[in-house]
């Protein structure tokens, strides 16, 4: 059985990735996403049910559009590929349990806002409002301890940007203050701490081998909703460790 349900997470995980990458597409420019039919890009070709397989249509089609043979962007598999590898992670973590919901939802998040904040700069606001709601009743079956740790993890996340953008006088985004406001609701506060610096740290690492490599200038604007997100995953699977180990370093 834990064989057939890694298999059915990994499955799960490759289809919602594809689903999550055309919502982060089409969200930003208000375009339907449940009840308008994909197309390929370049020649608008309806895509049929066997062109929208996770993986399979890809690689079968070598990689191309089967009506103009345009070449398809390897994003679509890799986001298919890599949704469905931390789902399967996320079950082998923590099996069938509470935890294996907060990472689905976690992950869903994350995959949307990477796609959006990348390819637009944007992180939507209706992307934001949606899991706001969606964290908000979570912890309300599920809550964290002390009971107002969700509001004081949010307070913290929207502060801390906030003073970031005062201070830099529009170093970061509003759209970056809000997610990780939105993620303080589901983590807490010392997780929303880790969050931050984890974002920070990956992303003056990365913008400084970028800058440095020349792919990108000094004033050109950088996208730091992905790097949030992945230290949001980071601290959702190792945070707790992590802060153990730093306690203990100053004990």
């Amino acid at each position: 059985m834990y064989i057939l349900f890694s298999f059915y997470f990994f499955l799960t995980g490759t289809i919602l990735g594809s689903f999550f990458h055309v919502v982060g597409v089409r969200l930003p420019q208000n375009a339907p996403f449940i009840t308008s039919r994909s197309a390929c890009p370049v020649c608008s070709t309806t895509l049929q049910a066997r062109d929208l397989i996770p993986l399979a249509s890809y690689t079968l089609a070598k990689g191309k559009c089967r009506h103009c043979q345009t070449h398809i962007s390897l994003v679509y598999p890799a986001v298919e590929l890599i949704t469905g590898g931390l789902f399967l992670f996320s079950y082998c973590q923590f099996g069938w349990s509470v935890d294996v919901l907060e990472a689905v939802l976690l992950l869903s998040l994350a995959v949307i806002v990477t796609v959006s904040d990348v390819k637009y700069m944007i992180i939507p606001n209706r992307l934001l409002m949606f899991f706001a709601f969606a964290f908000v009743v979570l912890r309300l079956f599920f809550p964290l301890s002390p009971w107002y740790a969700s509001l004081l993890g949010a307070c913290t996340g929207f502060a801390i940007v906030l003073l970031i953008i005062v201070l830099s006088r529009g170093g970061m985004g509003g759209g970056d203050m809000k997610l990780l406001a939105v993620l303080g609701l589901f983590f807490g506060g010392p997780l929303t701490l880790l969050t931050f610096f984890l974002a920070v740290t990956a992303g003056t690492l990365i913008s400084t081998f970028l800058l440095a490599a020349k792919v990108i200038s000094g004033r050109q604007p950088f996208p730091f909703g992905p790097f949030i997100m992945a230290g949001a995953v980071i601290s959702f699977y190792y945070g707790d460790a992590i802060l153990a180990f730093y306690v203990q370093s100053f004990q």
